[in-house]
C-alpha cells in the first residue's frame, strides 16, 4: 500500500484557476461546518457513497476539464443525481496513475464513473482522511451549476488523503 500527500490548494488552483467558479474561500475547522454540510463532509467515508445516501440517488460524473502531466491526472468535475440531473457536488481531483491497476486507470480515464464508485467496484482499499474544510462563496459558474440566484455560502472538504492498494 502506498500513501502520498495530495497537492496543496495553490497547486490545484494553478491547474484549474478559480476566477469564474469561486469568488472567495476560507479554511474553517470541522466544527464550524454547519448541517447539512457537516454530515456530508466531516467523515472518513467515500464522498460518492455519502452524497448518494444523502440524496437517495446514484450520481453521474461530468468532467468539465482535465489535465495530464506524466503520471498525474487531474480533473474538474460535477456530480449530478441520476434521478433528476441536479448537480450536487463540484470537485477538483488529482490522482497518481501508477498507483492504480490498469483496469482502474482505464476506467478513471474513460470519465464515465465517479472515482469513488470505481474504487469501490474494483475493491480497492482506501483510507480517507479529511483534514481541512472550506467555506466557499461561489462565483458565477458555480452558482449556475447549483442553480443559485445569489452567492450563497457553501462548504467543501480539502486535502483528503487516499491511500490505495489492491485487496487480496
Amino acid at each position: 500500500m502506498s500513501s502520498s500527500a495530495g497537492p496543496d490548494l495553490h497547486t490545484l488552483f494553478q491547474l484549474f484557476p478559480p476566477s469564474s467558479y469561486l469568488r472567495e474561500f476560507d479554511v474553517v475547522p470541522a466544527d464550524w461546518v454547519p448541517e447539512p454540510y457537516h454530515k456530508l463532509l466531516v467523515h472518513e467515508h467515500h464522498m460518492t457513497v455519502t452524497v448518494e445516501a444523502h440524496h437517495g440517488s446514484l450520481v453521474d460524473v461530468k468532467v468539465l476539464e482535465e489535465k495530464r502531466d506524466g503520471d498525474s491526472y487531474a480533473r474538474k468535475i460535477l456530480l449530478a443525481l441520476q434521478s433528476n440531473g441536479r448537480v450536487v457536488q463540484f470537485g477538483l481531483v488529482r490522482i497518481w496513475l501508477p498507483y492504480c491497476s490498469p483496469a482502474v486507470r482505464a476506467e478513471i480515464l474513460s470519465q464515465k464513473t465517479p472515482i469513488g464508485r470505481i474504487l469501490i467496484n474494483h475493491n480497492v482499499m482506501r483510507r480517507i482522511e479529511p483534514t481541512e474544510f472550506l467555506r466557499v462563496i461561489p462565483g458565477p459558474e458555480m452558482m449556475h451549476w447549483f442553480g443559485l440566484t445569489s452567492p450563497t455560502p457553501t462548504y467543501g472538504v480539502w486535502r483528503s488523503s487516499i491511500a490505495t492498494g489492491s485487496r487480496r
